[in-house]
């Protein structure tokens, strides 16, 4: 009976450890969903917000505020085309394409990044051509977006190109004191240029399925409890079956299909 007591210990024992991993896990997916509810909120509030002065949220030396992300921000200046770059690998229209960086000299005198849009190279490895942006005084609409990190592959890219929109690694690579802060993706652009590039497209509003997820994950750590219960049950019956203080459960036989068809058969010719 002992050991008996001990091997059901050890089950439940499995069961606690096993619903201690999916209540992590499920936690893991609700801290996701709350996650992705707030990205989904900030992209509501600032996506369409009237446009502001770029020096409005950003200062020289300033940073940008979590709060501020996706708010359209007015610039007005030039754009310097010669310190043009192309950030590669960036999906899409349903394939790899280049977003074309350009910095712009604000009239408050701060060199701000702005990605203008994406262009398709087709079958060569890089664009051949790549439209320029308006020449002399311009005023443009951008959102607001924080830098991305530096790719974890530690993969490069070609002169002329950078690999992600890390803005650290962009400033060495331009010739003025680029604001590291945040960049600007391309709204509108006055004047117009005379080929305009592939546009961005407004963020998803999809939660995903975390909140699901963490649904499932505690289901699982019940389904564990009942699975041992199930299995301390079969146990304690089969023990009273093997001492004799309840009769064996006999197997219930399937009957063959093409048995109950004769029998019926049998059965309807006359005696």
């Amino acid at each position: 009976m002992n050991k008996t007591l001990l091997r059901w210990g050890s089950y439940v024992l499995v069961a606690i450890a096993f619903a201690i991993g999916c209540v992590f896990l499920s936690q893991w997916q609700f801290d996701r969903n709350e996650s992705r509810a707030s990205q989904i909120a900030l992209v509501e509030e600032n996506y369409d917000a009237d446009p502001v002065p770029l020096a409005d949220l950003i200062a020289a030396d300033g940073a940008l505020d979590p709060a501020d992300e996706w708010r359209p921000v007015v610039l007005s200046g030039e754009y310097l085309a010669d310190e043009q770059l192309l950030v590669r690998n960036r999906p899409h229209g349903g394939t790899s394409a280049f977003e074309v960086l350009v910095p712009f000299q604000d009239e408050s005198g701060l060199v701000f990044l702005v990605d203008r849009g994406w262009i398709s190279s087709g079958e060569n490895p890089a664009p051949e051509v790549v439209p320029a942006p308006p020449a002399g005084e311009s005023t443009v609409i951008v959102r607001l977006r924080p830098g991305e990190p530096l790719p974890s592959s530690g993969r490069s890219a070609p002169e002329g190109q950078v690999p992600t929109i890390h803005l650290p690694t962009v400033a060495e690579d331009v010739d003025a004191d680029l604001s590291t802060a945040a960049y600007g993706q391309l709204v509108s652009e006055q004047p117009a240029p005379e080929t305009t590039l592939g546009g961005f497209d407004k963020p998803t509003e999809d939660p995903g399925p975390h909140l699901s997820y963490a649904i499932q994950w505690i289901l699982f750590a019940i389904m564990g409890f009942g699975f041992i219960v199930y299995v301390i049950r079969i146990e304690i019956v089969k023990a009273k079956e093997d001492a004799g203080e309840i009769p064996k459960q006999q197997p219930r036989r399937r009957r063959d299909r093409d048995a109950d068809d004769e029998d019926a058969l049998l059965d309807s010719v006359p005696g």
